[in-house]
């Protein structure tokens, strides 16, 4: 049910994508919380697609997982950044959408102690190149990282 792939864009792409993301110019907008408004978290956000139209100008950086993940019609794609935290934070719980047919995938920018764990209880650590891939509509959350400036993940869901 959750498939975890490490290596997931080869070296290449993986290195223009991280120079693109981690520049200076790479705009982050800030968003006041995780989850939901008023969870007393806050987090950055880049949003590339979302109902099914192209929202950013780096769209196009994310060509090379498209020829990996078999993807019919794409409903949102974000990256998340998440400032480093003096300890480890356990956000709320969450769907990212309750179609079954609905598929996310989680890709990890950078290495960190952060994780991504489901509700029955399998944790999937922060590794620079994996991707994790499952139903939508399962339930999950990520935590805070403490031993890197940041956490950056890059949230994918398509039919």
């Amino acid at each position: 049910m959750i498939q975890v792939i490490d290596k997931f864009l080869n070296v290449e792409d993986l290195n223009i994508l991280s120079s693109i993301i981690n520049s200076d110019n790479f705009p982050w907008y800030y968003f006041d919380h995780k989850v939901i408004p008023g969870d007393g978290h806050s987090q950055f956000i880049h949003t590339f697609y979302n109902d099914f139209n192209p929202t950013s100008g780096y769209f196009n950086s994310l060509l090379p997982f498209f020829k990996k993940l078999n993807i019919s019609s794409i409903k949102r794609i974000k990256a998340n950044m998440t400032l480093k935290n003096d300890k480890k934070i356990i956000y709320k719980f969450h769907t990212d959408f309750i179609d079954e047919n609905m598929k996310t995938g989680i890709f990890y920018l950078n290495t960190n102690n952060g994780k991504t764990i489901f509700k029955n209880k399998k944790e999937i650590n922060s590794v620079k190149n994996r991707m994790i891939i499952f139903p939508s509509n399962l339930e999950h959350t990520g935590t805070s990282t403490t031993d890197t400036q940041n956490r950056i993940v890059i949230n994918f869901n398509w039919f």
